[in-house]
């Protein structure tokens, strides 16, 4: 389930991309090359097609990050003891026996 969700995500956000690469902040982008007013689809039709798609696909993007992180959390809860990396395992030292740190000398007085 999650690498579907991974790989949505990728997709989606590859759109994305694209399509907020289209448009042009100052109102050109596709849309520009729709100038003239005999066009069906007109200036206005197209940047409306783009917002609104852009707003799909950041909500769906929105959507499926939310699914990801529910889904790694819902996996990582099945187990019931973490597991200690191979560092913290060589670092894990236990004091030898009959060591006693209260006995044990505090420095130089």
């Amino acid at each position: 389930m999650g690498i579907l969700i991974t790989i949505l995500i990728i997709i989606v956000s590859l759109l994305l991309m694209g399509i907020v690469l289209i448009q042009n902040s100052k109102g050109g982008g596709l849309a520009s090359g729709f100038s003239s007013s005999n066009q069906i689809v007109g200036v206005q039709k197209t940047t409306d097609f783009l917002e609104k798609g852009t707003w799909a696909l950041a909500i769906t993007l929105l959507v499926l990050c939310l699914a990801s992180t529910l889904s790694i959390s819902n996996t990582g809860a099945a187990t019931a003891e973490p597991q200690k990396s191979e560092i913290e395992g060589m670092i894990d030292v236990q004091a030898p026996q009959g060591f006693d740190p209260a006995a044990a000398p505090a420095g130089d007085e």
